[in-house]
This record gives structure tokens, sequence and C-alpha cells, in this order.
């Protein structure tokens, strides 16, 4: 008996976040994605391209298009400008002292 009560709250406790994570009213329908395409193509976007090495600016501007046009306001989107992370970029090879620096430490 008592491995059944163990059996039914693991499988409950295991069901629970699946039930959190579904979604009941946000299915986007055929026509509500054709529509959104359309927006797309009408902002300058060209889906037909193939491999376009752009895709992703290409899109993200032409949504930005989309949603300036219409006044929605949000956050994210498309930014203007770049960003930096880490260490400063080096344009030449280390040399065999700096390898020992950084494999062995060291000042």
């Amino acid at each position: 008996m008592r491995s059944i009560a163990m059996a039914i709250a693991a499988v409950s406790a295991l069901a629970l976040p699946v039930a959190a994570l579904s979604q009941t009213d946000a299915t986007t329908t055929r026509a509500q994605v054709r529509a959104e395409l359309q927006q797309l193509e009408q902002a300058g976007y060209d889906p037909g391209k193939g491999e376009n090495p752009n895709y992703p600016a290409d899109i993200q501007a032409a949504e930005a298009r989309v949603s300036s046009q219409s006044g929605a306001t949000a956050y994210g989107g498309v930014t203007s400008g770049t960003s930096a992370s880490g260490s400063r970029a080096i344009s030449r090879a280390a040399t065999t002292e700096e390898m020992k620096q950084l494999y062995f430490g060291g000042d």
C-alpha cells in the first residue's frame, strides 16, 4: 500500500511541471502566419533569397519596420550599434613567454 502511495506521489510530482508549461490560448493559425509573412514582405523582407548570409539582420529589420508602422511599443527588437565582451582582441600570435604565462601562471 505504501509503494502505491509513493508511486502516485512521484507521478503527480512529475506531471505538475508539464501542466504548468501548457498553453491553451496561444495557438497561431495558418492564416495569422500568412498575414504576418505578407506584412514582412511588404516591409522589404524576401524569404525567397535562399541561402541569405544576412538572414537574421534582414528579418529583424523588417520586423522592426512592421512594428513601427503599426505603432507597437515593446521591449527588444533591433538595436543599432555594437557590443563586445570578454578580453581585448589580439591581432598577433602569442609569444612563447605569453603562452607559458597563460598555461603555467605568472606575472
